[in-house]
This record gives structure tokens, C-alpha cells and sequence, in this order.
């Protein structure tokens, strides 16, 4: 019986660490709800004439309020430094200029900052950071076991990352006297907070404006092209046997693309096969994978194969829909490709 038991921890062990190492590679920030859900968390800035300022709700966790001591919420004028921000953890960081020298730790971190025109500042990112293609070409630091001794060797001057998925490293670095800069979105707002905050750090808060009025062109786009269709109940699968339910950015993803979610519990978690019968999704939607030639995306086997689920009318109808996992997943400038290929999946008749 403890043979068992042994195994079957060991077993549960691996998975979850796939699944970890799976959502840092597509997400760069797919959290854990049971670890933020019911947290309020304050970005706040300091200084004169800085850009990512707005008002966000503050009673959905993850979100940042960012405060302008200034009062200038709404400009994008250069940075004056010296520039304090607050990050999700509550840490206050200092800058006395832009950095130039940075690490990401996540692929939507440095998409983020190649969006705003600082790719040059670049001198490592992690091992899953695949574009834009230049992003090959900057040394790589790891994954979640990112190499505590290359990125200190790197000297940055920031590193961007997000707690939630790598705390261990956050905290360790910053023992160090690293700057890291930790974030959490968990809407698309949230997501466009964390741009405009990166890019009033390094002096591009006009890049950054301009990269966050793209995306939420694209939510009104879609928001106004779905208002009044009906809103098919959608089953979506990331990773294979694991979906995302209330109170993260893939749930409102669902909605704002104007469809309804069938998960039902909160954060990111293994499936209920048979729940998913009995809910009976109209459309299902699946990431895409990185795969051999010839391979088979593993989520779809799984959604074919798996006992009862023929009966589903998604799989009758054939409204199964693979959506490219980068994009769909990271919570960065892309979210907003995410929002419209999924949108134009489950309302092809009114986005096209």
C-alpha cells in the first residue's frame, strides 16, 4: 500500500511539472489562481511626466492600479528618472535611468520588449523566447530552473519575469541585489497595464501607448462585431487533459471573443472528462503544438479518443478548432492575435 501510494505521488508530481514547464514555455504567465485569486495588488510609479497611468479594478486579483504622483495619467512624455514603480509583489524598485541592460524570463516579456522598440537593451532571454526571430540570436538563460550564475555574469540591469511561475528565481536573484520586475495579469488589461509600466521603465512609453491602442482597437473590433450573436458554450484545452476556468486572462479571452466558457472552476486545472460530456460544448478550441514531422497534435488525439466524447456536439458538428498556442497564450502584445483567431473560430460569419 505505501508502494502505491509512493508512486502515485511521484506520478502526480511529474504531471504537475509538466504541465509547469508546458505553460511557461506558451504562456509566460499562466498562474495558479488558488495562489493570487483573492489578492489586490498596487503597481504604483514615482515620478514626474510617466506614462502607464490608469485606474483598473482593483478587486480582480493581479490587476495593476498605477498611480501617477504627477497627476499626468494620460501622458507619454519621456521618462523622468529617478523613476520608483511597485511590481505585483510589492517590491519598489528604483531606476536612475532606463536600464540597457535586460533578461526576460518569459517569451511574452520579450515580446514585449522588442514591441516597444527596445529590443537592443536585450542581452538574455529564456530558452522558450522564439520570437520575433531575432530573439535567437540573444543568449539563452534556462527555463523555470533558469542559470542563476549566467544571468548574474550578464550584469542586467532588470529582469522581467513573472512571480507566480518563477518565485524561487525571482527571490534568489534578488538576494543578489538584482532588479527583477515581477507581473501577473490576469485580464486583458491587466496585460496592457504591464506594457505600458514596462515601457515608462525603459523611456518608451510612446511605443508602448501605441503598442496597447493596437490591442485594445482589436478587443472593441471584436467586442462590437460579437455584441449580439448568440454565445456558444466553448470548451478550451491548452495543454493536453488541462483547461483554465475563472478569474485568468484565457476565461475572459472566451468571453470577449463572444463565446462562454464551460469551465466552471477557477484557475488553471485537470479536466473532468465526463463533466465535459455533460456540458456538451458547441465549439472546442485546442492550442497547437511543437511537433515532428508527421506528428499529431496530442490534444487532439486526446479530444478524439477519449470515451463518450463522439457525443459532444462540437465533435459531431465538427467545430473542433486548432489555434496557434503562442499568441493565445502569452500575455504580451500578441494577446490581441489570440483574441481575433479565436473570435473568428467561433463567429466566422461576422469577423473575418
Amino acid at each position: 500500500m505505501r508502494m502505491k501510494q509512493t508512486m502515485r505521488s511521484r506520478l502526480t508530481l511529474a504531471l504537475m511539472v509538466m504541465l509547469l514547464v508546458f505553460i511557461t514555455a506558451a504562456c509566460g504567465s499562466a498562474t495558479n489562481s488558488n495562489s493570487n485569486a483573492n489578492t489586490n495588488t498596487n503597481t504604483e510609479v514615482k515620478g514626474g511626466n510617466n506614462a502607464a497611468s490608469s485606474n483598473t479594478d482593483s478587486a480582480q486579483a493581479g490587476q495593476n492600479d498605477t498611480k501617477n504622483n504627477a497627476g499626468d495619467s494620460a501622458s507619454t512624455a519621456a521618462t523622468v528618472y529617478p523613476l520608483t514603480v511597485k511590481d505585483v509583489t510589492g517590491k519598489e524598485l528604483t531606476f536612475q535611468k532606463a536600464p540597457e541592460r535586460i533578461i526576460t524570463l518569459l517569451p511574452s516579456e520579450t515580446e514585449i520588449v522588442y514591441a516597444i522598440g527596445a529590443g537592443t537593451a536585450l542581452v538574455g532571454v529564456d530558452d522558450y523566447s522564439n520570437y520575433p526571430k531575432e530573439a535567437a540570436a540573444i543568449t539563452k538563460i534556462g527555463s523555470m530552473d533558469a542559470d542563476i550564475e549566467k544571468i548574474v555574469s550578464l550584469k542586467p540591469e532588470l529582469v522581467l519575469a513573472s512571480y507566480t511561475m518563477g518565485q524561487a528565481v525571482v527571490d534568489k536573484l534578488r538576494s543578489l541585489g538584482i532588479q527583477v520586475y515581477a507581473t501577473d495579469p490576469k485580464n486583458y488589461d491587466g496585460v496592457m497595464d504591464k506594457i505600458k509600466q514596462i515601457g515608462a521603465i525603459l523611456n518608451k512609453s510612446t511605443e508602448a501607448e501605441a503598442v496597447t491602442a493596437h490591442m485594445a482597437d482589436v478587443r472593441e473590433q471584436v467586442v462590437n462585431a460579437v455584441k449580439d450573436a448568440p454565445k456558444p458554450n466553448v470548451y478550451l484545452e491548452f495543454s493536453p487533459g488541462w483547461t483554465v476556468g475563472k478569474g485568468e486572462f484565457l476565461d475572459e479571452l472566451i468571453t470577449l471573443a463572444g463565446g462562454t466558457n464551460i469551465a466552471t472552476n477557477a484557475g488553471w486545472y485537470e479536466i473532468d472528462p465526463e463533466a465535459v460530456v455533460k456540458s456538451n460544448p458547441e465549439d472546442i478550441i485546442y492550442a497547437s503544438m511543437t511537433l515532428k514531422e508527421g506528428e499529431k497534435n496530442p490534444i487532439l488525439t486526446a479530444i478524439e479518443t477519449r470515451p463518450g466524447w463522439n457525443t459532444i456536439n462540437a465533435i459531431k458538428n465538427k467545430q473542433v478548432f486548432e489555434v496557434d498556442q503562442d499568441p493565445l497564450t502569452r500575455v504580451g502584445p500578441r494577446l490581441a492575435e489570440g483574441l481575433l483567431e479565436v473570435a473568428k473560430k467561433l463567429h466566422p460569419d461576422l469577423i473575418h
